[in-house]
């Protein structure tokens, strides 16, 4: 197996190539930043982007893996042009080099909808119609919430508590995820692409349903503050007419707060769950509870926080 990776030093990708490297698993990864070459020790590399892939990228690939995806869009990078026409130019590029592959794998997201009301959801669905169309055999994840080093809830989640005293939580807090740790992913990647694609999508989560309280709850716990700090809920209506969670913390008089724009705000009004045993029942295996592992993957500047001082 040899593979090509778009998005190999995000937090997915970064997690996966050590674990790659030590089976003895070969791979090239698709670079923005040549500087970051560094990151894919092991790995050969190539510097471009998927609105610009150069020509011979994929050039004795037999697995491609897609790992690119944004959850806000800044400037140029629009859920659009990263999720759709990305995607679009990855397959084009597979088809254009003439090459056979076995497996196209593309790392979507459970609640992928052409009919969501997420621009985030819709891009998706959008870009897993790409992959089914394209002729190659494929495999597509859809996971819930991954959990790990370096994954970007965490870190948000650590600055929001970090920040202030008090905790603004959209909505009533009860919709639910399911949250999966970036360990138990890897093991149901490798699994899945193995034997090349079977043109399946697997919905996947952890072995829990969590609520967004449930979970701001975890990461007080973790960060030692439960005891020191309360919830503000604020009507999830405020998301809907466009206003930010940095917006509403101003208005609340809660300085400090991390923006959180109203594509994410939207993903946490709606439950983002699938089957309890559904990594059982596709992959063999019991994945772990994130509970009592979330202390491991935060960040060390928000374990020591002004508002954390117990002197």
């Amino acid at each position: 197996m040899f593979l090509f990776l778009a998005g190999a030093t995000g937090f997915v990708g970064s997690n996966l190539l050590p674990e790659l490297k030590r089976l003895g698993i070969r791979g090239r990864c698709l670079l923005r930043d040549a500087k970051k070459a560094s990151l894919c020790e092991g790995f050969e590399t190539v510097t471009g982007s998927l609105d610009n892939i150069p020509s011979g990228s994929l050039s004795g690939v037999d697995t491609v893996v897609h790992l690119v995806g944004i959850m806000h869009e800044t400037g140029g990078q629009t859920f659009d042009s990263v999720h759709v026409k990305g995607t679009q130019n990855l397959v084009n590029e597979a088809l254009r080099a003439g090459i056979k592959l076995k497996n196209f794998f593309y790392q979507s997201s459970l609640g992928a909808s052409l009919g969501s009301p997420s621009m985030y959801q819709r891009s998706k669905a959008r870009a897993e119609e790409i992959v089914k169309d394209s002729g190659t055999p494929y495999t597509i994840f859809r996971p819930s919430l991954i959990l790990g080093p370096g994954d970007g809830f965490t870190k948000q989640m650590s600055q929001m508590i970090n920040a202030s005293p008090v905790i603004a939580v959209p909505g009533s807090g009860e919709a639910r995820f399911q949250p999966l740790m970036i360990s138990d992913w890897i093991r149901c990647f490798l699994s899945a692409v193995e034997g090349g694609g079977q043109d399946r999508v697997y919905e996947i989560g952890g072995p829990e349903y969590l609520s967004f309280n449930d979970l701001v709850r975890e990461y007080m716990k973790a960060m030692g503050v439960e005891e020191r700090k309360k919830f503000i809920h604020f009507p999830m209506g405020l998301a809907k007419a466009g206003l930010s969670l940095l917006s509403v913390a101003k208005i609340s008089g809660i300085k400090n707060i991390p923006p959180v724009g109203r594509e994410q705000l939207l993903l946490l009004s709606a439950d983002n769950i699938t089957a309890i045993d559904s990594v059982k029942k596709y992959f063999g295996f019991e994945p772990e509870s994130i509970k009592g592992n979330i202390r491991e993957f935060i960040p060390e500047e928000y374990l020591t926080g002004p508002f954390q001082k117990t002197t």
